[in-house]
């Protein structure tokens, strides 16, 4: 999500099974995503991803909501038709997209979830102002309306819906004058809970709630026991509301699509990225990112519209490939947690869930998306090659604590191969094998033959599917890399990720990332034995198994990175200009080097890259300004994602010299 400010949080061991897996908290889970309808007067709630750890909601979650709706004279069945939109009527323990806590998603945004968050602005001077939105922080508003401390607001239940309804009651009385009996009379009030700005967005909120509210709902007994919203079929939005509240409803810009794609324009919550105008400023469209909304296409689109979502350019459809833009292509939206690759990325979203990918990712979603991909690479000469064609997982965090906790998306079972030929640019184009040691190959595995297990736990899975850790093969795009030359042998460690004093090797976890390789990536030999070839991978040398070299490919029109002197070159999540380089009304980013262990290339390793290096660039959104630095930057596949490393720290000739 993934996603300015989404949920990156650290890859853990699973309690079953040796995977590990990384809660992707992408706000995304509505109702009966996994294409069954919902049943009349009910509604079947998927489990959220950030339930609260340690303070579930006690077992008379019905007589609070009574309770709170008695207290600030709001209607029970608005006050539980807003939380079942905010929340799937779920106790949430501070997504980190929208800071939201507990069954009324009362929002807290700091300016640390904004650095880790799907904005990745760790460094970036504007930090605080990410955070600095009104409509991030109705969890003060609450706590000042009510007198409850924002400790209790946060993780008591009772307090959390009680600080839900008054501020639903203040915004009646703002609107109206004064609170009613009659659900309709509440609309405007429940269009403004919504924290959307957008008329269309707005009405859709508003649209769900009533929805709920005229049909009723109910959750089944769990924790916090049995919900229940009672029908009340006159309930129905009073459209003439609306003109109550500042909500904008401009004509949506002509949609950015090759005409063989049916497109459509909403636009994203102006919050989740920033208005630019690239590349005619100066600052270079270089990438393309792939996602997986992990839920549904309708509730992706609702959560770009919502301040502190995140965004993306476009959101396409599993089923017929249908595309939503959210985002000029001009502008900079929040996808991929890293802002410098936000910077000069345009974000794809595809509807379905990383953990099933071979069963979610379509034909049709393959085609056209690779038609898009075409043609925005032509538009915006993109190179069609897999340093700037990239999935989420491919893209590095931009500082040494937000590494581990990167997403992992679109996964091993999106289908390079079968994508990168869909572009005209494959990947495997020339016979299998592996050259000498030094010289450079590109991994083809191929896919529906390359049989792949991985654990996936709950965890990973949103879509709920998974009930509890356990093994599951199928097709990938990946290799395991392992510490030596042997089936047996441990997956590489990597100490970012698995930072544990118990944890001696990676692990085969669907999240893992840090223990593959994938399709169209490449990387220099740095040995061979047997049936195994060695890579320069993470600092390390990582094996592949590549008996009689049929996983690899002898990589063409590359070039070989190596350290200029015999000290170890830095490497970076980010290319900003220097602090001297900003002009005075421009307060500069900073920037350090991926001080983790093993993050540089030591005197004896190589890394592949191609093209020119390119040069640092920064972008300040209060004046529009476009600051260039002196230094420049090749793209370098360092493990399963690339790094970005200063050309003069390095040497980089053709591949073979």
């Amino acid at each position: 999500m993934s996603r300015p400010f989404s949920r990156y949080r650290p890859v853990r061991r699973c309690s079953e099974g040796n995977g590990v897996h990384k809660r992707k908290t992408k706000r995304w889970l509505p109702a009966a995503i996994l294409g069954g309808t919902l049943a009349a007067g009910g509604f079947a709630f998927l489990p959220t991803l950030a339930q609260a750890q340690n303070d579930a909601p006690t077992p008379t979650l019905q007589a609070e909501f009574t309770a709170a709706a008695k207290e600030f004279h709001v209607p029970l069945p608005v006050l539980l038709g807003v939380a079942r939109q905010e929340s799937g009527w779920q106790q949430h323990s501070g997504y980190n997209q929208t800071g939201g806590w507990g069954l009324m998603n009362l929002t807290d945004v700091t300016p640390q979830m904004v650095s880790r968050g799907a904005a990745g602005a760790a460094g970036r001077s504007d930090l605080t102002s990410f955070a600095d939105h009104p409509e991030l922080h109705t969890l003060s508003s609450a706590a000042k309306l009510t007198g409850i401390p924002a400790d209790r607001l946060r993780h008591r239940s009772a307090d959390n819906i009680r600080g839900g309804a008054a501020l639903l009651a203040s915004y009646q009385k703002k609107l109206t004058g004064g609170t009613s009996d009659d659900p309709s009379q509440w609309t405007a009030a429940v269009a403004r809970y919504s924290r959307l700005t957008d008329k269309k967005a707005a009405t859709s909120y508003v649209t769900s709630v009533f929805s709920a509210i005229h049909s009723g709902a109910q959750r089944q007994a769990g924790k916090g026991g049995a919900v229940s919203l009672q029908a009340v079929p006159s309930a129905k939005p009073v459209a003439g509301q609306f003109a109550k509240l500042r909500l904008t409803d401009t004509p949506a810009p002509q949609t950015e699509c090759p005409a063989t794609l049916t497109c459509t324009f909403v636009p994203a919550a102006a919050a989740n990225g920033q208005v630019s105008d690239r590349p005619a400023n100066g600052v270079k469209i270089t990438q393309i990112v792939l996602h997986t909304t992990e839920g549904s296409y309708d509730n992706a689109i609702e959560t770009f519209q919502k301040a502190g979502g995140a965004s993306a350019q476009y959101v396409m459809r599993a089923s017929d490939g249908a595309v939503t833009q959210m985002v000029p292509n001009k502008d900079v939206a929040f996808g991929d947690g890293n802002y410098d690759s936000n910077l000069h990325a345009i974000q794809i979203e595809h509807e379905g869930f990383s953990a099933h990918g071979a069963e979610w990712y379509t034909p049709v979603a393959y085609e056209k998306t690779a038609e898009l991909v075409k043609w925005l690479a032509a538009k915006y000469d993109v190179p069609l090659d897999r340093r700037h064609i990239l999935g989420h997982d491919n893209v590095p965090g931009p500082s040494d604590d937000t590494l581990a906790g990167m997403h992992w998306d679109p996964g091993n079972s999106w289908d390079w191969t079968r994508f990168m030929r869909l572009l005209g640019a494959p990947v495997d184009d020339g016979e299998r094998g592996v050259g000498p040691v030094g010289s450079a190959v590109t991994i083809t595995p191929g896919f529906d033959e390359n049989q792949q297990t991985y654990t996936v736990c709950p965890g990973d899975d949103p879509s709920g599917k998974v009930k509890e850790c356990g093994p599951q093969s199928g097709p990938s795009s990946a290799l395991f890399v392992r510490s030596a030359p042997a089936d047996d042998a441990p997956l590489l460690l990597d100490p970012v990720v698995h930072a544990g004093a118990d944890d001696k090797a990676g692990t085969d976890g669907v999240a893992d990332w840090s223990t593959t390789v994938q399709a169209g990536q490449q990387f220099v030999v740095a040995d061979r034995q047997g049936d195994w070839t060695a890579i320069w991978f993470d600092g390390q040398k990582g094996w592949i198994h590549n008996p009689g070299g049929r996983n690899t490919t002898p990589a063409k029109d590359v070039r070989i990175v190596r350290p200029a002197g015999t000290g170890a070159a830095h490497v970076f999540g980010t290319a900003y200009p220097q602090e001297s380089e900003y002009p005075a009304d421009v307060k500069p980013s900073k920037q350090t080097p991926l001080a983790a262990k093993n993050y540089g290339i030591r005197a004896g390793q190589a890394y592949v890259t191609s093209g020119e290096p390119q040069v640092a660039t920064d972008y300040s959104p209060s004046n529009g300004k476009v600051v260039h630095g002196a230094k420049r930057y090749y793209t370098v596949q360092f493990n399963h994602r690339y790094v970005l490393v200063d050309s003069a720290e390095v040497t980089a000739a053709p591949a073979g010299r």
